[in-house]
């Protein structure tokens, strides 16, 4: 049975209390023996095994959980982003562009492009991620996305309910019948969470609570897309279906917070969505403050978010939705394990994943700290 341990780390972050200090479970001149791909044991430094990664005295951490992407998709709206930076608002209709060039993509043209887009996550510190489809909005294509999906992640989630598509325009109740019925039986097999966009423009909330009603009868976990471009249903909604998580949260409300605080949803925040779109940023102190659990993600998507860095995240959420540092570090460790219902991942300690970024830096704090530099030395998964 072969061993890895990553020795002669000089912080290294557990998100595990009862190991180390601090809410992060901090543990200094540490190693991490791991078995198999399984932590066995956190050690002083100096742990002996079959292989070793010398830490140097940096940090390390686990690996970051993005539990809200969009990787599979064709097509390219640099256009629309140049477009939006001039001053033209976001109102999410670009995504029937995607859908259009994600359609006439061919199955292995996707896979390869969500290779490439997996392997830069990794590159900046992902280790798991949750892959949406979305981009096909019709039974075949968002099959095909699933498809794909699965390759890279056991967590896929079925967003047919993204955008009416143009053959059903006019016909939004038409369309859901199709995503509660035709696609949602076909796709069972292949998702483990459904998902809707619950927002002016896409769909309201009693037809996304078709959606995630169908979606709890066949077996799968809930999600929902909520309050991005303005105060609305979906985080009642989603609190009220039991969901996981719910994403976006620009627009909070106290009684949405209320809500959220007294339920075991995530809160998911999305801040580059916000950075991309030129949204207000979420007030996620005032979330945190009143006890809602928060995770934050990259929505990689080609409108609205197109980066694969967490990093980045990490820094947006200290400066701009007032995280703290090991708040931020917690939320996209073992935040978005909680969002998607993992208890395997986000943390460093025995039994779980061994899933590891070690950083070219003394501490977490530098993913606010310096900003833009990339600072992962290496990802273990």
């Amino acid at each position: 049975m072969s061993t890895l341990v990553i020795d002669r780390i000089g912080s290294l972050v557990t998100n595990d209390p009862e190991l180390g200090a601090g809410p992060l479970g901090i543990v200094r001149d540490a190693s991490v023996v791991i078995s198999e791909g399984v932590v066995e044991a956190i050690e002083p430094s100096g742990a002996i095994a079959d292989e070793r990664i010398d830490a140097d005295g940096a940090c390390v951490l686990p690996g970051f959980v993005d539990s809200h992407t969009h990787l599979v998709f064709a097509g390219d709206r640099g256009a629309e982003f140049s477009a939006r930076m001039a001053g033209q608002p976001y109102d999410g209709g670009g995504i029937a562009v995607t859908t259009a060039a994600t359609r006439a993509a061919s199955t292995e043209a996707l896979s390869q492009l969500t290779r490439e887009r997996v392997a830069e996550a990794r590159r900046h510190g992902t280790t798991t991620v949750e892959i949406k489809s979305g981009y096909g909005l019709d039974v075949a294509t968002e099959l095909r996305i699933l498809d794909v999906a699965r390759e890279f992640t056991a967590d896929t989630t079925l967003l047919g309910a993204h955008l009416v598509p143009h053959e059903f325009a006019g016909r939004p109740d038409d369309y859901i019948d199709l995503v509660c019925g035709e696609m949602l039986a076909a796709a069972a097999s292949r998702t483990r969470w459904i998902d809707a966009f619950c927002e002016t423009g896409a769909f309201d909330a009693d037809q996304c609570r078709r959606v995630l009603d169908a979606g709890r009868a066949a077996g799968l976990g809930l999600r929902l897309h909520g309050n991005q471009l303005g105060h609305g249903p979906g985080v009642q909604l989603a609190v009220e279906a039991g969901c996981a998580s719910v994403d976006h949260c620009t627009y909070l409300s106290d009684d949405d917070i209320e809500a959220l605080a007294e339920s075991d949803t995530v809160a998911t925040f999305l801040p580059a969505s916000d950075f991309s779109t030129r949204q207000p940023y979420p007030d996620a102190r005032r979330a945190i403050d009143a006890g809602v659990q928060v995770a934050i993600a990259s929505n990689c998507n080609p409108g609205s978010s197109y980066t694969t860095s967490i990093p980045f995240c990490i820094a947006l959420a200290v400066r701009d939705l007032r995280m703290t540092i090991d708040e931020a570090v917690r939320a996209a460790t073992s935040g978005g394990a909680r969002a998607l219902r993992r208890n395997d991942v986000g943390r460093l300690s025995p039994g779980c994943a061994g899933h590891a970024v070690v950083l070219d830096a003394p501490s977490h704090h530098h993913l606010a700290y310096r900003p833009g530099v990339h600072l992962i030395r290496t990802t273990v998964m």
